[in-house]
């Protein structure tokens, strides 16, 4: 069969069941969650046995320790995934919820009920557990999915695509309501990302170069980020402490990730007194620093920043810094430079924090906390199905809300228009 053809029958059977699985009460869907996290449990070694699989070849084909870290599943991400499908059980049901119900003049009620968006197409790779996240929260949220991961990952993803089947079937729901490519035909994204006709929002997660792929070639709504060139503002009235603190999570709690800070920048009035002092953190643990003129007279092992390091997501253990004469220079840096996912200011001066607030033009904005916090599961959204930095539909971390939308809804009683 060829590359269309097999991709044609994906999203015919994701149509019909994305009907049936838009119809399917709250019970019956958690029900469903929750036979799909036992399955997973009681599979722990066959899900393993599949990944060492996917691990093999993906030593033999030089995949880099990073990688292959986030390939691995082991009884802990196993676990992970269990509590995952649990916690997404657990949260309410956004289908259905009426809002904003009024009478009008005319004796009509106007609201808006939140409905799914139908069949979500969700591209890769790498992360098996994105194979359940994704499920679980297209499921909740009573849509239906084709999932395309890596083909670095194609044996975990069809291990972990049967423990979904069961546990829809054993909820009597149609096993199609989730369905993985089988094919690591690069072919297959191709058709997946313009079949209008039964696909309605394609979500990519991965690399840059795989999201800008899908945002110029799709014909069909994509949920995205690009570059997650996040900002941490340290302005003069901030607490040190607190400063310090927040500086050193955002960068270094994790260096290859979409939440973690990039440029950091400190206000004039306190940069001699926390830039040694954080320079010699970094310097513990392997950063380096490239910062501006005004930084590296403060911090001799300073390299000077050039017009690229403002602009680049390094995913590393690299961090630019640039002191700024206020808190305008500071937002004009990064209303310039941010890829509009995530910033952060750190002040004792509610007035500032709240101009901060208002004009940074980012999907996440925060006073006084890392940008690692941006995360669906720390914003209380049980899992996400990635972070969108576009403006309409969803910003920031997609949750279940995130994969809904609104339509309006009028009540009446033979009411009729004059």
């Amino acid at each position: 069969m060829d590359i269309k053809t097999y991709m044609l029958g994906l999203g015919v059977q994701a149509k019909k069941a994305g009907r049936e699985i838009s119809r399917a009460d709250s019970g019956i869907k958690n029900l469903a969650l929750l036979k799909i996290a036992e399955r997973i449990d009681n599979s722990r070694e066959y899900l393993i046995a599949e990944n060492q699989k996917d691990l093999l070849a993906g030593k033999q084909n030089g995949l880099d320790a990073a990688s292959l870290d986030r390939l691995t599943i082991s009884s802990v991400s196993i676990t992970a995934m269990v509590e995952g499908l649990k916690q997404i059980a657990a949260l309410p049901d956004p289908v259905g919820e009426i809002s904003d119900l009024v009478y009008r003049p005319s004796g009509i009620q106007v609201g808006q009920m939140r409905v799914p968006l139908g069949v979500i197409g969700i591209i890769y790779e790498s992360r098996p557990n994105v194979t359940v996240d994704a499920a679980a929260l297209c499921l909740k949220s009573g849509n239906a999915c084709i999932l395309r991961g890596g083909s670095e990952s194609i044996h975990s993803n069809q291990a972990i695509a049967s423990c979904i089947s069961k546990g829809l079937e054993a909820a009597g729901l149609p096993k199609e309501a989730v369905q993985i490519v089988e094919t690591a035909d690069r072919a297959a994204v191709g058709e997946l990302i313009t079949m209008n006709k039964f696909v309605d929002i394609i979500v990519p997660r991965g690399g840059k170069s795989l999201i800008e792929r899908i945002s110029k070639e799709a014909s069909i709504p994509v949920i995205k980020h690009l570059d997650g060139i996040c900002h941490v503002y340290i302005d003069d009235k901030a607490d040190l402490d607190k400063a310090i603190k927040i500086a050193v999570n955002a960068k270094t709690h994790r260096y290859g990730v979409c939440n973690a800070m990039e440029t950091l920048l400190v206000g004039d009035g306190i940069a001699a007194k926390i830039l040694p002092l954080l320079a010699e953190i970094y310097s513990e643990k392997g950063v380096e620093l490239r910062g501006c003129l005004k930084t590296c007279s403060l911090i001799p092992e300073c390299s000077r920043a050039s017009e690229e390091d403002w602009q680049t997501e390094y995913l590393a253990p690299i961090l630019s810094i640039k002191i700024v004469h206020d808190m305008d220079e500071a937002m004009e840096h990064i209303n310039k430079y941010s890829s509009g996912h995530t910033e952060a200011i750190v002040t004792e001066d509610y007035t500032q924090a709240r101009r901060f607030l208002r004009e940074v033009d980012s999907s996440s904005v925060m006073v006084n906390a890392s940008t690692r916090f941006a995360d669906g599961f720390e914003y209380g959204l049980g899992a996400e199905i990635g972070i969108s930095t576009d403006k309409l539909h969803a910003r920031g971390p997609v949750g279940l809300k995130g994969l809904t939308s609104l339509k309006y809804i009028v009540l009446g009683d033979g009411h009729i228009r004059h």
